[in-house]
């Protein structure tokens, strides 16, 4: 189970990594999805901040568990807003995209609880 735990939590790091540089970078396309949905575009950087803070607290979780079932849960619940914000701008199509993260986040969350 462990390594299970340190495969879906080193993924779903990766992952938020990788969306968070997206938004560092201010990507046009992220920008417009951010107007599409109604949120300012200085929120960008914050909503990266927190990418990062959530994916350095879920590699730091392997060795320290407390420290990644937090992160996990931030993510949780970080990404269970950005769902909520999308279906109330009313951008069905788009929801599969932070679905995805909340997906992997659950699953971080889920297998660390598991795991300790």
């Amino acid at each position: 189970m462990f390594t299970a735990y340190v495969t879906v939590t080193i993924m779903t790091a990766l992952c938020n990594l990788a969306a968070a540089a997206v938004d560092f970078a201010r990507s046009k396309w992220v920008l417009g999805n951010m107007s599409k949905y109604g949120l300012p575009h200085s929120w960008i950087y914050p909503l990266g901040a927190v990418k990062t803070a959530g994916a350095l607290g879920l590699m730091a979780g392997i060795a320290v568990p407390w420290i990644g079932i937090a992160a996990a849960a931030g993510l949780f619940l970080y990404f269970i807003g950005a769902v909520t914000t999308v279906m109330r701008a009313r951008c069905h199509s788009d929801v599969p995209y932070p679905a995805a993260f909340l997906l992997l986040a659950t699953a971080s969350l889920a297998l660390g609880l598991t795991t300790t």
